[in-house]
């Protein structure tokens, strides 16, 4: 029997700062970062072009009583620099698992990281390397959801992979309302009438202009990546 085929050739996957932390306070946990890390391999070998838009929140969050006060886009640029750290975090577990990571920073960092261009960004997909999208936008203001719509949008993303806690959108909070549903899909239009919040406002609207789907679906799940890249029911898929 022929291996499965992908139904995705290229995916944008937008990891949460968050999701590195596992169950520890703050920081990266070495063990979930290989675990998610292996995951991305499954997918990768099955020819897949992998981009990856990373937050922040595990480092800043473990630093943000200081920044109570702060002018805000000082905070936000804080923010930024916390996900070149995790880049430079997934990029290491990434080559020591055979993967070859390339760290493209909005914010020029060139000793550490190499700055993002557009061209070279697709060569290295195109090439199969996995694409590292650091430093958000490189614009206080915008959140890493609304990075992952914008780099999903540039590199011709089919699909951007909004990986989270749980398992898919629902009607309500599964951990408050038992009786809460899991959608199997749900339209643009009808997640924004039911303010499922989704992802932020901007990032929403940028994924629904530029009608670029995005599946919501649990990090956490053991071949869960690789069961939305097949196509299979898993998660939520949020369409034009």
């Amino acid at each position: 029997m022929p291996p499965a085929q992908p139904a995705h050739k290229r995916i944008l996957l937008k990891l949460s700062g968050e999701a590195l932390m596992g169950d520890d306070a703050f920081g990266i946990n070495r063990a979930t970062i290989v675990r998610m890390v292996e995951e991305v391999a499954e997918v990768v070998h099955m020819g897949v072009q992998v981009a990856v838009v990373i937050g922040g929140g595990n480092i800043f969050r473990g630093v943000s009583t200081g920044s109570v006060g702060m002018d805000r886009a000082t905070a936000d640029y804080m923010g930024m620099l916390a996900t070149v750290m995790n880049a430079l975090a997934l990029s290491d577990a990434m080559q020591k698992q055979g993967l070859v990571p390339r760290v493209m920073s909005a914010i020029a960092i060139e000793q550490v990281v190499e700055p993002y261009v557009r061209p070279k960004a697709l060569q290295y997909l195109e090439e199969g390397k996995v694409v590292i999208f650091a430093a958000g936008t490189g614009n206080p203001f915008f959140t890493t959801d609304t990075a992952a719509a914008l780099r999903g949008a540039e590199i011709g993303a089919e699909m951007v992979l909004k990986a989270t806690k749980v398992d898919g959108v629902y009607s309500a909070d599964p951990q408050k309302d038992p009786s809460a549903k899991r959608y199997t899909r749900i339209s643009f239009d009808e997640a924004m009438q039911q303010n499922l919040g989704i992802m932020d406002a901007t990032a929403f609207a940028l994924c629904r202009d530029q009608k670029l789907p995005i599946k919501v679906f649990s990090i956490f799940k053991n071949g869960a990546l690789k069961r939305v890249v097949l196509g299979e029911d898993e998660g939520t898929l949020v369409y034009a």
